[in-house]
């Protein structure tokens, strides 16, 4: 009798997964916590503030109505599609129906779910970097290939129509866009945004632009929806986006993706048969927070921008650190490349993982390294903490640095 053949246990396409960096490093960072340690956090990428008030009263009304303890249509709640519509030509400038609608478990499903309507095996996705690190994971496992297209310090972390062209093949077929960005903060101004789509409008590429920072912008950035600036692109550009980041809600799982009705249809017959429909009680509350004003959104981002400030100063104030100043969502994306050789507390760090590990254990700090973005020689910082916590923790970094020799 033949020996049966061996076999793996986990299938090759899950086993290539990488774990999210981001949510890993919050993860230690609670453990430590838990454990006693005074553990301060910036990598958790969510706003420390409570939603708003009226969108919970919403939740808790809606709770309570038997109607919402239903399935209802798996591309959402008609009401929320259509204030999602409604919210498009607020803030964004263009009209979408609502039937180009799609309403998704939070941003990460409407992430995947964009790659899966429209790459096929060997397609190549242009991934400008640093990247979110979700991102080349939801391609590969659309059985796209991500091509990484970088721009550093030098350039504000924001890649040129030269970078893209230079990376262009035959196999090309979406570009990933991300303003304002998650890691670095950066914002295309609307100039390089109408540039980069109109090159892709040229050569067919679709784009699949990432919004979800949109209303967190600072000093004179703007956020620039691509569809505004190039309408001829709305027949090729999937937009991503949801009230995670604007209204405090990342554990509400809300995102959407608006899309040409093809994909749109193709990518919820996808979600019909792996979630079905989102949860009523969360739709509704989105609903509440599309409708309101941006009173609330404010507050936060005032808050938000005052943090970058000091941030951004105490981290430039390091020898060996360069910090370009974000000009949107919560981030700073400092280069540590002239911290690395150097040697700290006896260990001489190499890479950004390693510099990140030994401020973890010798400065009970959680920083992300820029390895889960990209290249190495950089970190991220997340300012979606308290104020009191941002000065304490980077001043524990500031120490720490100082000893490097």
């Amino acid at each position: 009798m033949s020996e049966p053949t061996s076999r793996p246990r986990v299938s090759a396409r899950l086993a290539a997964i990488a774990e999210s960096a981001t949510l890993a490093v919050d993860a230690k960072a609670k453990a430590l916590k838990a454990a006693g340690r005074p553990v301060i956090g910036f990598g958790a990428g969510e706003p420390d503030f409570p939603t708003p008030s009226y969108i919970v009263d919403a939740a808790v009304a809606a709770a309570k109505d038997p109607a919402n303890h239903r399935y209802t249509p798996a591309a959402g709640l008609p009401a929320l599609r259509e204030a999602i519509a409604t919210k498009t030509l607020r803030d964004s400038g263009y009209e979408v129906a609502p039937s180009s609608v799609l309403v998704t478990n939070g941003g990460k499903q409407a992430v995947f779910q964009a790659f899966a309507a429209v790459l096929d095996p060997g397609d190549e996705v242009l991934l400008p970097a640093p990247y979110w690190t979700t991102y080349p994971e939801a391609i590969r496992l659309a059985g796209a290939v991500p091509v990484e297209v970088f721009a550093g310090v030098d350039q504000g972390y924001l890649v040129t129509v030269e970078q893209l062209e230079a990376a262009r093949t035959p196999r090309t077929k979406a570009l990933l866009f991300n303003s304002p960005s998650n890691p670095t903060g950066a914002v295309y101004s609307p100039e390089e945004t109408a540039a980069i789509g109109r090159w892709a409008l040229e050569h067919g590429i679709w784009v699949i632009t990432d919004e979800i920072y949109e209303h967190l912008t600072y000093d004179h950035a703007v956020f620039t929806p691509v569809v505004r600036v190039v309408p001829e692109l709305a027949d090729t550009t999937i937009v991503l986006n949801g009230v995670a980041k604007t209204y405090a809600m990342t554990g509400w799982r809300v995102g959407w993706m608006i899309g040409p009705s093809d994909v749109i249809k193709a990518a919820t017959n996808l979600q019909s048969h792996l979630t079905s429909n989102v949860a009523n009680v969360s739709q509704r509350a989105a609903i509440t927070a599309l409708s309101g004003d941006l009173a609330a959104v404010e507050e936060m981002r005032t808050a938000f921008d005052r943090r970058r400030r000091t941030m951004v100063e105490m981290l430039g104030a390091i020898d060996g650190v360069t910090i370009p100043a974000p000009q949107g969502a919560f981030y700073a994306y400092p280069s540590v490349e002239g911290v690395l050789g150097r040697t700290i507390r006896g260990t001489t760090v190499t890479t950004s993982a390693e510099l990140a590990t030994v401020i973890l254990e010798e400065a009970e700090v959680a920083v992300v390294p820029g390895e889960a973005f990209g290249p190495s020689g950089y970190l991220r910082l997340s300012y979606a903490l308290s104020d009191d916590d941002l000065v304490e923790g980077v001043g524990r970094i500031q120490k720490l640095l100082g000893e490097a020799q």
